[in-house]
């Protein structure tokens, strides 16, 4: 049975499987391929209780962690209103190929709707055609504002030893 639950981050067993799944999405090639640090399995659910524009959603199989979301809200100044951007988002390889990606997805848009967000924003590597095509089933789409300058890219600066 699949149930999803808006992440509680005071509750020990909420955290204890977002920290986690998170480490399990970045062990996979798709999250890098390496360990979440010590200090960021340390740290983490800390660092989330002082942030209130974060949003974390689970997706649990029979009481057993199967996938999860952290998204942050943010603000689009052309609608003059907040935003929801999926930051992390993952099934568990063992949970994969059973829609429970398409549930957190139309989860997320519930919650987007009812906080009155105008829109979802999320990032994907090229080479993640299944995460794509998830994405696009869902309703997402490249972000462009005029065709004849192209669609957006991604672009990150790396600040100390991050």
């Amino acid at each position: 049975m699949l149930n999803i639950v808006n992440v509680d981050v005071n509750n020990p067993q909420h955290a204890k499987d977002l920290v986690n799944m998170l480490n399990m999405y970045a062990l996979d090639a798709m999250g890098g391929g390496e360990a979440l640090s010590d200090y960021a399995q340390a740290n983490l659910i800390s660092e989330l209780k002082k942030r209130n524009t974060v949003r974390a959603i689970l997706a649990y199989v029979n009481d057993q962690a199967a996938g999860f979301a952290i998204c942050i809200e943010g603000f689009s100044t052309f609608a003059c209103k907040s935003l929801l951007n999926i930051h992390d988002f993952a099934v568990h390889p063992d949970f994969r190929g059973q829609g429970i990606g398409n549930k957190m997805m139309q989860h997320l848009t519930a919650l987007s709707e009812q906080q009155g967000y105008c829109k979802m924003t999320l990032e994907v590597l090229e080479g993640n055609t299944r995460a794509q095509n998830l994405y696009r089933a869902e309703g997402f789409a490249p972000y462009e504002l005029n065709p004849e300058f192209g669609g957006a890219i991604i672009m990150q600066k790396k600040i100390g030893k991050a």
